[in-house]
C-alpha cells in the first residue's frame, strides 16, 4: 500500500471509486444479511446512508475525479491555464 502522496491521479481516482462503490454496496445491502464485522464499520463510520444519496455521490467524485484527471494532463503538456 503506497500513500496518497506516491499515488498518480489514475490510482487516486481508483481508490476513490472503489471506496464509493463498498459505500453504495453496504448502503443497498439488508441489515439482516449483514455480518457483525459490516455492521460495526457501518456503525463506526456512520454509512446508513440511503442508496440514492451514495449514487449521487458516486456521481460527483467521478466527476470531480475526471476534471482533476484532464487538469493534470493539460498541466503535465503546459496547456494548464497561466
Amino acid at each position: 500500500m503506497k500513500p496518497d502522496s506516491q499515488k498518480s491521479a489514475t490510482e487516486k481516482a481508483g481508490d476513490s471509486i472503489k471506496n464509493t462503490a463498498d459505500n453504495v454496496a453496504g448502503s443497498v445491502q439488508p441489515s439482516g444479511e449483514k455480518g457483525v464485522g459490516q455492521k460495526a464499520t457501518d456503525a463506526v463510520s456512520g454509512t446508513n446512508n440511503d442508496a440514492s444519496k451514495q449514487g449521487q455521490s458516486v456521481l460527483d467524485s467521478a466527476s470531480e475525479t475526471l476534471g482533476n484527471a484532464a487538469q493534470s494532463a493539460q498541466d503535465a503538456l503546459g496547456m494548464g491555464k497561466k
